[in-house]
């Protein structure tokens, strides 16, 4: 009976775009902006910040990485609790962590106390993005899942440019706290929108089986549908089961499940290794290697517009194709472009190696959109934030990795070397792409191989 009113609601909602759906989808995109947005703010406002409490660099280091501590803790907590409590409350208190935090930073007088705003800031950021990511997908057709989750994920490097052109603008007027109160007020007063706006999941609603999430997923499901629509009372089910599901992290790792949570662990680390790696240490890579410094910082332009760029066609394959072929794809690029670079750029052949540069935001950063989508897709509802919070807080650690270790590879090995370094993340991305090879199903995923106690 339970697996008879999945059945519904996945049919119902494959129908068609409701109203409510693109609802649903909007406020999840807005959300992610202002994540974006956020995220990046320490960025936008860092030399001003030197400026005005008359620090060195060096002392703005910790206070760059306190997000991404934040952020790898927050997704890997803040997932699970967005499958305890369900999908529409864990959105609300990240926003509200993530705004609060922003926002008194506008105040703050001194870097340690921005240091452990940061941290609180990155817990709430990095708890939205698997919930986000979740309940967008959950409301999407099948047919246009790979282009939802892919265009909310887009918010994040969206917001991100879109706070480094209000930065530009702002700073010389009314300096760096300008950008904490936007990054503060204009979350908060989208959490009054979710509130008032925003329904939970019902994948997780009917899950609960109470009489009272059920009114609730018949209620949704019907506005969804346009006409009335009953899915099967689920509490006459076998008693043993509890009403309230609650997922653990034990749930990752049962039968079937376990060799491909560690696979996903171990591409979601090692490929982030390499992104970071290569997103930290480009710039100054290249200045090293001899070209003009104020050319070096269009790489990181090229890389990210790149990978917007690549993105959206690729939204349009995720549902088709199996996603593990576009992933093998994707790495066998990767590669090949390492590869490619380690001999252009020491040469100094800067127009093939921009045009790599472009390839990289393919072949090393795009695995993020198609190893989101298999998230998604593989999971049941039940457990796929905590999969979801799990996979982006081990890409998280793998960042933090990639942006520490590549000043050392750059210094060791030289501008040819450093490629041929950011190899070995990657291929070892590629290797772990074998331990998915024969569990993977796409969309339905392991959707009954999961019993949640």
């Amino acid at each position: 009976m339970h697996k008879a009113g999945d059945e519904l609601i996945k049919s119902v909602i494959d129908i068609r775009f409701s109203a409510l759906q693109w609802r649903v989808i909007a406020i999840c995109f807005l959300v992610a902006l202002f994540d974006g947005f956020d995220t990046q703010a320490v960025a936008f406002t860092g030399p001003a910040m030197i400026d005005a409490f008359g620090v060195d660099v060096k002392n703005l280091a910790p206070v760059l990485t306190a997000g991404i501590v934040g952020m790898t803790v927050g997704a890997m907590l803040l997932g699970m609790l967005g499958d305890r409590v369900g999908r529409r409350i864990t959105l609300m208190v990240c926003v509200l962590i993530f705004s609060v935090a922003t926002l008194l930073t506008a105040w703050s007088a001194h870097l340690d106390t921005i240091f452990i705003l940061r941290v609180i800031a990155g817990f709430g950021m990095g708890g939205a993005t698997p919930v986000l990511l979740s309940l967008a997908a959950e409301y999407s057709p099948h047919r246009h899942r790979g282009l939802v989750t892919t265009g909310v994920l887009l918010a994040l490097p969206a917001g991100a440019m879109s706070g480094g052109l209000l930065a530009a603008e702002m700073l010389p007027r009314w300096g760096w706290q300008s950008i904490y109160l936007i990054g503060g007020v204009a979350p908060l007063l989208l959490l009054v929108v979710i509130f008032c706006l925003l329904p939970d999941s019902l994948e997780s609603l009917y899950a609960r089986r109470s009489a009272r999430s059920l009114k609730k997923a018949n209620a949704i499901l019907s506005r969804i549908a346009g006409r009335e629509v009953v899915l099967p009372d689920a509490s006459t089910q076998d008693a043993a089961v509890p009403a309230r599901p609650v997922s653990r992290l034990s749930h990752l790792f049962r039968g079937s499940l376990r060799l491909t949570t560690m696979g996903i662990w171990s591409v979601y680390f090692f490929n982030w290794v390499a992104w970071f790696m290569l997103l930290s240490w480009l710039p100054t890579l290249l200045k090293q290697a001899g070209l003009a410094p104020a050319d070096a910082p269009y790489a990181s332009v090229t890389v990210n517009a790149a990978f917007i760029a690549f993105a959206l066609p690729l939204s349009w394959f995720l549902p088709r194709i199996n996603t593990l072929k576009i992933l093998y794809l994707m790495f066998a690029v990767g590669i090949a472009v390492a590869l490619a670079l380690s001999v252009a750029i020491p040469q100094q052949l800067w127009l093939a190696s921009f045009l790599l540069i472009a390839f990289a935001g393919f072949g090393v950063g795009g695995q993020q959109l198609a190893l989101n989508y298999l998230v998604v897709a593989t999971y049941p509802a039940a457990v796929r934030a905590t999969a979801m919070g799990w996979a982006i807080g081990m890409g998280r650690m793998g960042a933090i990795v990639g942006s520490a270790i590549g000043g050392l590879v750059l210094s060791g090995a030289g501008t040819g070397g450093f490629f041929l370094v950011l190899i070995v993340p990657l291929a070892v991305s590629f290797a772990s792409l074998l331990l998915l090879r024969r569990r993977y199903v796409q969309a339905t995923g392991l959707q009954d191989e999961i019993a949640v106690h």
